[in-house]
């Protein structure tokens, strides 16, 4: 019996003592077929521009499990290379990112580093170290201060926030107009209070808010670069799926680009369409009851 490739505990493996190690474990000389893990992909376009099987022993990286703890080689689009796990890649920021996808190289040129230990110029002099400022303790980095421009409504209420950001697509506007043409329901709600604040405000802002029925809708895509919703985006959208849920609210995501359901309402959808808002309002008789959705049909 040939010997087991060997691990060390906690660190990633290179891909080729990665393969050779799946390969004996499961006794196949391919561990993973091409497209094994193609739909948990699917939803991160912008890691399979930079992902090269020819930079990975030949491995696609449908053959590669989301949680395998191996080092692979990405390049940028830039033509920057660096070696990072499936996780950290799926968890990279995804605020802003320089040519639409995170790098290393491309980050620190962005925002570069400040140089360390470098002489002063002589024109500038620097300030005198005094015994008070050594022994002087060190203040904490102070919070953020939360947005005073909500009003004082009881929480789970919905009102028209200034703070609000406009609608980001042409499909948030045709879902909102197809919603009340089937359904009479309030407009002008942009906002529901919540209890504890979110990125500084006790607020929140759902793409569709419906007080009577106390759902909000959210549609989600990956945007044009791939990046909207996956990684820490991803992780905001439930801190904000639960802060609603918390002040009484049910919240509904329509999910395209191939991204996975959220939470136990959500939908997926190839297209807007007319069977899509067949199927949101179905969504709202499964959460609220169809005696109370269907009292407001037109």
């Amino acid at each position: 019996m040939s010997e087991v490739p060997s691990m060390v505990a906690g660190v990633a493996e290179r891909v080729q003592a990665w393969w050779a190690r799946r390969q004996w474990s499961k006794g196949r000389e391919v561990p993973y077929a091409v497209g094994a893990y193609r739909d948990a992909w699917a939803a991160f376009p912008a890691l399979i521009r930079q992902y090269h099987p020819d930079l990975n022993a030949g491995i696609a990286l449908s053959q590669v499990p989301p949680a395998a703890d191996v080092l692979l080689l990405w390049q940028c689009d830039s033509g920057h290379r660096f070696a990072a796990t499936p996780e950290e890649q799926r968890q990279r920021p995804g605020r802003e990112r320089r040519r639409s996808a995170w790098c290393p190289e491309c980050s620190e040129q962005a925002t570069p580093k400040r140089a360390i230990g470098l002489p002063m110029r002589e024109s500038v002099s620097a300030p005198a170290i005094t015994e008070s400022a050594v022994l002087r303790p060190r203040r904490r980095p102070t919070r953020a201060p939360i947005c005073q421009k909500t009003p004082a409504v009881p929480v789970g209420a919905a009102f028209l926030s200034p703070c609000a950001p406009p609608p980001a697509s042409a499909v948030e506007d045709r879902i909102r107009a197809d919603l009340r043409h089937r359904l009479l329901l309030s407009d002008g709600f942009n906002a529901v209070r919540i209890a504890r604040p979110f990125f500084q405000h006790l607020e929140v802002w759902p793409d569709l808010v419906f007080p009577e029925l106390r759902i909000a809708v959210e549609y989600d895509s990956i945007g044009r670069h791939g990046l909207e919703h996956v990684g820490t985006r991803e992780a905001a959208d439930r801190r904000k799926d639960r802060a609603l849920r918390s002040a009484g609210w049910e919240v509904v995501r329509v999910r395209s680009g191939k991204l996975e359901p959220l939470g136990p309402h959500d939908l997926q959808v190839a297209a807007w369409n007319p069977a899509a808002l067949d199927r949101l309002v179905e969504a709202f008789r499964g959460i609220r009851g169809s005696l109370l959705v269907d009292a407001y049909l037109r």
